[in-house]
């Protein structure tokens, strides 16, 4: 028997696989379970989306497109982000097509980070940031947001943590799991640090279209003295539904985007022909499609946030993305404990806030992007856990 640890790559094999995922499994192992557990879109790509893709395939357009992207998908990013945002780059320089926003966050941590530099990382958030800072041979340091701060990034905290070993700031927001947001006022704080201490920031903007409550998203590159100093990622997955076409993107310092595109091109070559055409069609007639969405998001956001304080969770009101992080600590189980009993007993999977850090214990994460009435029956079965388990603790 081959002993194959001695052939593996011990910085990979020491990384846990993705805690999200566990009860995504168990659920589809199992019959009449209500899944609230994937950041998923319930809607399907807009038909003339879809169309413009179908296209695509009709008239023979199957061959590489160029490494960076095709040039009108990089036009049409750029003018994107100039019309929402303020923010101007270059199609033929700052710009660099992905698959998926996942590989523009690999790229980025590998083409700044060197071994032993500190990459800094708010937690909770996406799974994916500590494990690719590991595996670019950084290390990272997690400051842990605070539910009374609503989950967001204090310049204290940002402070307290730099050292001279410090490179890189990774700025998720609006946030998975929370559902947080930063304000340009808190923006603002955070920028003076990083300007201070010499630092590059990482911006994941996934979710920038999807914020509620009057607010619009802020790009930190929007802040003065932040434009040179910010890799801004971003992709169609979450704001036009497009998750399985797998396409994100990259804006920043030309030096940084031409060696992405470097190890872009040795890595992956060039993204999907096919998704890129859809994309095209999403940036030009899109804006309409993301609106509908989004109002759709807001109503369900409201009706679960109200709905787990009415049950005795306390739940702040998140004013991104499409979930909310309700504290459990009252039912007296850990995260885990909540959610493995939940889908055992009640057959709804969420997931536990320890997959997005360690100071995601107490708390559980719960995706609203599925449709009204999944939603509604899932928190009916959630409400009768609760019930069950109060009646349970007064025996």
């Amino acid at each position: 028997m081959i002993d194959y640890s001695k052939y593996l790559n011990s910085s990979i094999s020491s990384i846990a696989p993705s805690g999200i995922r566990k009860f995504f499994d168990i659920a589809n192992e199992m019959d009449d379970v209500i899944s609230l557990s994937i950041g998923e879109p319930d809607f399907q790509t807009p038909w003339h989306i879809r169309d413009e893709g179908i296209r695509s395939l009709e008239k023979g357009r199957t061959w590489y497109s160029p490494n960076r992207g095709f040039s009108e998908l990089l036009r049409q990013i750029s003018e994107y982000y100039q019309r929402r945002f303020g923010l101007t780059y270059s199609p033929n320089e700052q710009t660099l097509v992905t698959v998926g926003g996942s590989e523009a966050i690999d790229l980025a941590l590998r083409c700044l980070v060197e071994p032993g530099d500190e990459v800094i990382i708010p937690q909770p958030s996406f799974v994916c940031y500590e494990p690719l800072t590991v595996m670019a041979g950084g290390k990272p340091v997690i400051i842990n947001t605070k539910n009374e701060d609503r989950f967001r990034l204090k310049a204290s905290d940002l402070r307290a943590a730099i050292t001279d070993n410090t490179k890189l700031l990774v700025l998720p927001f609006p946030n998975n799991p929370t559902g947080a947001i930063m304000e340009r006022e808190d923006l603002e704080e955070i920028a003076s640090v990083v300007i201070e201490h010499d630092l590059m920031v990482l911006s994941d903007e996934i979710y920038c279209e999807l914020t509620y409550g009057g607010r619009n998203h802020v790009s930190i590159a929007s802040v003065d003295g932040m434009y040179e100093r910010t890799v801004v990622i971003n992709g169609f997955s979450k704001s036009y539904a497009m998750t399985g076409w797998r396409l994100g993107y990259a804006l920043g310092p030309a030096p940084l985007i031409a060696q992405m595109t470097k190890l872009h091109q040795y890595g992956i070559m060039s993204a999907p022909t096919t998704a890129q055409y859809a994309a095209i069609e999403a940036l030009r007639n899109g804006d309409r499609d993301v609106c509908r969405m989004r109002d759709e998001y807001d109503m369900r956001r409201r009706l679960v946030v109200d709905s787990f304080n009415d049950m005795g969770l306390s739940c702040f009101e998140p004013l991104g993305a499409f979930y909310v992080f309700p504290c459990i600590s009252s039912t007296g189980l850990s995260s885990e404990e909540f959610c493995t009993r939940l889908i055992m007993e009640k057959h709804v999977a969420v997931v536990p806030g320890t997959a997005f850090g360690a100071c995601g214990e107490g708390f559980v994460r719960v995706s609203y992007s599925y449709s009204l009435k999944h939603l509604k029956i899932a928190l009916a079965r959630i409400r009768e856990f609760i019930k069950e388990l109060e009646d349970g603790n007064q025996r």
